[in-house]
């Protein structure tokens, strides 16, 4: 009888053991199981400083682009002039919606050019805090007292000057940003305004043509 009852003992403790076991087990497995997840972030989550920042000041450096290029789509005398102004808002107003989306994704701040920053000229918008290269704000005022080639030659030149500072913008996030699809578009950025600067530069060199 007695030794029954130790057998009974031993095989209770024994399979009191083996549950205290399981559980940890599977405390442990349910502890590690999300794990992973929380480490990797997601494409929209993967983003550091230089992507907000980037993101953030290529809004504001597209806005001063479209308001340069309807000025010209209206007071261009030259034909090229007005394709490329309309070329630049067809590439530049959808990605300002996407980096727009971005931001909101983030829970960044998503910046507007107000219409007091526009006219007669422009000062940086932020501060201390600009991209490598994002140089002042094209003057507008200056612009919008010019008409016909003397408009054009003006357009040209700031909008080159425009550009440039975009393709260093593009290549500080390259070179640090974290976002792969901010990373992409920065890339495009720089080859589609770097061969824009190179046809500007064509046409500065070329006799205008003004339409009739």
């Amino acid at each position: 009888m007695g030794h029954t009852v130790r057998a009974t003992a031993v095989t209770a403790a024994v399979l009191i053991a083996a549950g205290a076991l399981s559980g940890c087990a599977g405390t442990q497995t349910t502890q590690n199981t999300p794990v992973p997840a929380a480490v990797q972030p997601s494409p929209t989550q993967q983003f550091n400083d230089t992507d907000v920042q980037f993101v953030q000041q290529m809004i504001l450096h597209h806005q001063q682009a479209l308001m340069m290029a309807d000025m010209a789509a209206q007071k261009a005398a030259g034909a090229d002039v007005k394709q490329l102004a309309v070329q630049i808002g067809q590439e530049q107003s959808p990605e300002i919606e996407q980096m727009s989306t971005w931001l909101r994704q983030w829970g960044k701040a998503v910046p507007s050019m107000g219409p007091g920053m526009a006219m007669p000229s422009m000062s940086p918008p932020m501060g201390h805090g600009m991209m490598p290269s994002m140089g002042p704000m094209p003057d507008m005022g200056q612009m919008q007292n010019m008409t016909g080639e003397q408009f054009d030659q003006m357009f040209l030149q700031m909008m080159i000057a425009h550009h440039e500072g975009a393709v260093a913008m593009a290549k500080a996030e390259i070179a640090g940003g974290a976002n792969p699809a901010a990373k992409q578009l920065a890339e495009k950025i720089q080859a589609s305004q770097s061969a824009q600067i190179e046809q500007m530069r064509q046409m500065l060199g070329a006799t205008p043509s003004p339409t009739s």
